[in-house]
């Protein structure tokens, strides 16, 4: 068996994201009593909590497994694991939103974008990759 030299797991349902939920819902009800908003423009405001809303409910698995021979990585249903000789590079784009988009370049040139959920911190990520050998190339704030 290889060891395994990052192995990041996650859940859907944990305090930060109840957290912004509780108070995202707070400042609408507030917005609601004291302000007194209208109704339509809050609940309208509301339905951007609704995605995290269905993380905390759908509480989903998700991780990255980079070991000696492969990536690993899955998310709800989708799951794939990459031979590590497949892989050319891995590309870290920096988004405007300050996030990572993190794709796997195949030694074809294909690409496989890894989920968001499943990332660990890109750190993390970036010195594990380059301890198994891995070319990682940094692309800041990339649009496409």
């Amino acid at each position: 068996m290889t060891q395994a030299l990052l192995d990041h797991r996650a859940r859907g349902r944990n305090g930060r994201t109840a957290a912004v939920v509780a108070a995202v819902s707070a400042v609408l009800v507030l917005l609601l009593t004291v302000l007194d908003a209208a109704p339509a423009i809050v609940a309208g405001l509301g339905l951007f909590t609704l995605p995290a809303l269905w993380d905390l409910v759908s509480d989903r698995p998700s991780g990255l497994t980079l070991t000696e021979d492969s990536l690993h990585w899955f998310s709800g249903k989708q799951a794939d694991t990459i031979p590590l000789p497949r892989i050319k590079a891995v590309r870290l784009d920096r988004r405007l939103d300050l996030s990572f988009r993190v794709s796997v370049v195949l030694r074809d040139d294909r690409r496989i974008r890894l989920p968001q959920e499943c990332l660990p911190p890109i750190p993390l990520l970036e010195t594990a990759l380059t301890r198994a050998g891995l070319r990682v190339e940094r692309h800041p704030f990339s649009l496409l």
